[in-house]
Formats: structure tokens, sequence, C-alpha cells
């Protein structure tokens, strides 16, 4: 099967950057700014918690295991992959909207280098099917997994969001899904249509788990080729949160152990973690924003916390990055 691509034009991002421009009332503040539910959610550090599912629902998509194992370093540095995730994400968020966009060229000039072939039949693609990171379908559905997770883990350690403010954070985050490529066209239209869009990708041969995604969950998960260790209460908690099918089809454990040391821990999180001094339960991009419009400079401690998160002291995309 060749899948229909949809690749996102040079036109049509440079058409989203100029109305992402146009829209920002505040530069300095960013695209959202301090009033934004996307502030208050993705300020909060607990949504590492939900950073596993999110890797391995991108993995269940063939095009994604694919061009991870083709044109990146995850198996010999899985830590970079996720200060490169973060950094744009935050950056995005959090950043100035010169920052923003910045990230947001860096994402498109990147995706468009990663290309090929499959390798494998996986549900939907043929062995030899094209891929493109730029396809807008593929681009939904990595958004969507990002989204998706983020609100569980926010939600794992924190009261729920009301209903007004869940739809002012998915209507906040098309327009976060516009610096990635996706015209607002191409996004359900609300909360409701995002959850039933997500429904029918996991009911659908879209998605698919083969020997290479398997192998790929399973190094993420174990922290294989990282110093840093992946304890066993993390690798529940996301197995928990797995879709049944696919935690079928990655073969993760989970048996009477493995879901009380889940259930264990959605009890002892929420308890430690709102006690966290804002020092270490806000992430260091927020704590950056929030210095920056003070008109305050970025402390030390700031900066430890940016070179936890996104791998460097600050946000910024400089022109190698493009």
């Amino acid at each position: 099967m060749e899948a229909n691509l949809q690749s996102v034009s040079r036109e049509k991002i440079e058409y989203l950057w100029r109305s992402l421009a146009d829209g920002t009332a505040d530069p300095q503040a960013g695209i959202f700014g301090p009033p934004s539910v996307s502030w208050k959610v993705s300020r909060e550090s607990g949504l590492f918690l939900g950073a596993g599912r999110a890797a391995l629902l991108q993995l269940a998509h063939p095009w994604v295991a694919t061009a991870l194992e083709q044109h990146s370093n995850l198996r010999s540095d899985p830590l970079a992959r996720f200060h490169n995730t973060f950094r744009v994400v935050f950056t995005m968020i959090f950043g100035t909207l010169d920052q923003a966009l910045a990230a947001s060229h860096h994402v498109y000039h990147l995706h468009t280098r990663i290309q090929g072939v499959l390798s494998d039949s996986v549900g939907a693609y043929s062995l030899g099917s094209r891929y493109e990171a730029n396809d807008v379908n593929a681009l939904v559905w990595v958004f969507a997994t990002l989204i998706d997770s983020a609100l569980l883990a926010y939600e794992r350690t924190l009261p729920p969001l009301s209903n007004d403010e869940r739809e002012a954070y998915y209507a906040e985050s098309k327009t976060l899904a516009a610096l990635f490529g996706i015209p607002p066209a191409a996004l359900p239209e609300d909360w409701s249509g995002f959850e039933a869009y997500n429904r029918t990708m996991l009911n659908s041969n879209m998605l698919g788990v083969n020997a290479l995604s398997r192998e790929l969950a399973h190094r993420i998960l174990h922290g294989l080729g990282s110093w840093l260790p992946v304890p066993n209460w993390y690798r529940a908690i996301t197995t928990a949160s797995m879709p049944g099918r696919l935690r079928v089809e990655f073969s993760l454990p989970y048996g009477d152990q493995d879901e009380a040391v889940a259930l264990k821990a959605s009890e002892w999180l929420p308890q430690i973690y709102r006690r966290l001094p804002e020092v270490l339960r806000f992430v260091g991009p927020y704590q950056e924003a929030q210095r920056r419009l003070a008109g305050r400079r970025v402390g030390t401690l700031t900066r430890a916390s940016n070179r936890l998160w996104i791998g460097q002291a600050q946000m910024m995309f400089s022109e190698l990055d493009s």
C-alpha cells in the first residue's frame, strides 16, 4: 500500500507563521502568555509522568518507529530525544514570539529531511511504502499523543481541569499545532471530537506494532542507552495508562503485582508532588519566562532546571538548528 501523503508545503507553513505572528498580542509574553491554560498545564514537572506513554503511542505509528530508527540517535542517546522534544515544545509555549517561531522553523526544516520507506509491513502500511515526517496525518497523531498524555499526567497529580478549562486548553493546542505545520482544518473542532479521533485511531489499522517498535518501546521503558534509570513504579503507571490493545501488542507485562505498584504510585504521587517547592515543581522554561516578563535575569537554579528539561541553560534556537 502507498500511503496518501499530504505534505506541509513551504507556502502553507509560512502562512501559518504569518498568522501566528499577526495574532500575538504581546511578543515578549509569547504566543500564549501567563493567563493561558497552556501555561498552567505545561509548567508542571509532573508532565514527565506522561512522557513514556506519549513516546510509546508515537512508536505505534509505523512511520514514527521507522523514522526514529533511520534518522535519530534514539538507541544510543534516548535522553537527547527527550531533551529535543521538550526543548521544542517548551520554547513554543513559554518562549517569546521570535523564539517560538524559531523553534517552529527548526522542526519544519528538520522534518523535510526525514523521509524514506518502510522496512516492514505493519497495519495499513506495506513494505517499501513511503513516509515523510512532514505529512499532516502523521503530524496530527504525534501531536495528539503529546496533548492527551500531558493532560492525563497533569490530572494524575493535580485536580482535573474544569470543562471550560479543558476546552480552552484544546483550543490553545490548535495554535500550538500550527507551529508544527498542522492547519486548524486538520484537527477536530473541540475536545469531544479530539477524544473521538483518538478512539478511532486506536481502533484502526493506522497504528500497528512490529518487532522494531516493540524493541524501541522496551528500550525506552528500561532506560537502555541512558545513564538515567527508569524506576519500576514509572514503568507500571506508564503501562497502566496504555490502551489495552497496545499494551498487548507491545508485550508490556502488567500482572497483579504491576497493577498494585501502579495503584500505590497513584496514591503517593499527588501527596508528594503538591508539597514540592515551586523551584522543583515548575519546569525551568516556565521559570525563565516568568523572569523574562519581570525583567529579571535567568538565575542559577532556573538554568539548572533548563539543563534537566531541555538540555541547555536557556530557551533558544540558533541558525544552525534550522
